[in-house]
């Protein structure tokens, strides 16, 4: 009797076995397509942020990935990105070998074409922009943050990813892009833009001098690039040896950047308390802390609006949530998601949402944005108006700065 359980289960065992393996690909039969496709599809399990990943079974969505054709390489690209597709997150994408490249020269301090950064609309799926770059074609063609990037060169960018949009605008220098702009519900624009090369010096600074006589220090951080943490701190520098007694610090259209880099810079300005809170896909809480370094402790106002995203969120909710500034403007973007960038065997990049952020006082921004202590719309001005008497936003930090007899100051 026990032989015959023995050979019923054996039997059984073996059965499982040929049926999984039906459709269970061997490791080493698999082609170097399905090897490109079960990387990225393995650095996803491990690291994304949503361990339902959307709800799903996410070895079925491998399975059926694998069962494509994948007979070269755009296809494979095809696959992975409708793979990556079903995890509704813009923020997860595959970066073919050229845009990764160009992400990586983006955030080194260079690159060409118009000059938009632009996230796509979580709820909507329509691309957005996020804010132009100062001094880029956009900026000076008057595209705004919000705006809606409905066509580029006539195609409708409805199908189109974020890096995909991007490839399109970015080009040689001096060749031209149309874009069709959407400014409302029901307003439309068209912009023709000539690209060029983008400057990315991310700090201006200037010391002025007020009718109260205080000396006050203006930095415009444009991007939190390699060089952003060196530049502010120079700048920084160089107004204290000026005589500078008080700070604006304009975060205004400034799209983020580099993690690291929003990190550094609060602590340029905070000599205590937490930068920042990560919370990964198993709840776990780490934390950045300020070093004891801080630059000045001087009053400073922090100037955001709806340009505002990302590391500069991180940034300025350290600043806000320290008692180490007053904000002023209008609620920033909110995108508090974090992703990291995985270089994969064949030279193209993977950008996966690893975690999201709170600020120290555990405020979840993502769409929901950072409210400033002091809320001023600005109506709509030119660049060369921004921080000067035409800028409401910059003349209502000013009059903090000088009417105030106390302001933020060192926590």
């Amino acid at each position: 009797m026990r032989k015959q359980f023995f050979r019923i289960g054996l039997l059984l065992a073996l059965s499982v076995l040929i049926v999984l393996g039906s459709w269970i690909p061997v490791a080493n039969a698999f082609t170097e397509e399905q090897k490109l496709l079960s990387e990225v599809w393995r650095i996803v399990d491990r690291a994304y942020v949503d361990d339902t990943f959307n709800h799903q079974n996410w070895w079925f969505v491998r399975q059926r990935a694998l069962k494509q054709p994948l007979e070269n390489r755009e296809q494979t690209y095809t696959a992975i990105q409708q793979m990556l597709a079903s995890l509704n997150d813009p923020f997860t994408r595959l970066l073919k070998p050229d845009q990764y490249r160009s992400l990586q020269t983006n955030t080194s301090g260079e690159l060409t074409g118009v000059g938009l950064q632009i996230a796509q609309d979580g709820e909507t799926g329509e691309l957005r922009v996020i804010a132009p770059i100062e001094g880029s074609p956009a900026d000076q063609a008057g595209i705004q943050p919000r705006d809606r990037i409905l066509e580029i060169d006539g195609s409708s960018t409805a199908t189109l990813t974020l890096d995909e949009a991007a490839a399109r605008m970015r080009g040689p220098i001096g060749s031209e892009v149309t874009l069709k702009v959407g400014r409302s519900e029901s307003e439309s624009i068209e912009v023709k833009l000539v690209r060029d090369r983008i400057s990315l010096n991310p700090v201006y600074a200037e010391l002025r001098s007020q009718s109260e006589g205080k000396a006050i220090g203006y930095i415009r951080l444009n991007q939190f690039n390699a060089n952003a943490t060196a530049e502010l701190a120079h700048a920084v520098s160089h107004l204290e040896a000026e005589g500078a007694e008080g700070y604006i610090l304009d975060l205004r259209n400034n799209p983020g950047g580099l993690l690291q880099a929003g990190i550094e810079i609060a602590r340029l300005w905070l000599e205590q308390g937490t930068v920042v809170y990560t919370v990964n896909r198993q709840g776990i809480q780490d934390s950045f802390d300020a070093t004891g370094q801080a630059i000045t402790d001087d009053p400073l106002v922090v100037l955001v609006n709806q340009g505002t995203a990302s590391a500069s969120e991180i940034l300025a909710g350290a600043l806000q949530d320290n008692g180490r500034a007053l904000l002023v403007g209008e609620k920033t973007f909110g995108k508090g998601l974090i992703q990291s960038l995985f270089n994969l065997s064949d030279g193209s990049g993977l950008a996966v949402t690893i975690a999201k952020y709170e600020t120290p006082n555990h405020h979840d921004i993502n769409r929901q944005g950072i409210v400033p202590d002091l809320v001023v719309s600005l109506d709509p001005i030119t660049r060369d108006q921004v921080g000067t008497a035409a800028d409401r936003q910059y003349q209502a930090a000013v009059d903090v700065l000088t009417q105030q007899t106390v302001v933020a100051g060192a926590a």
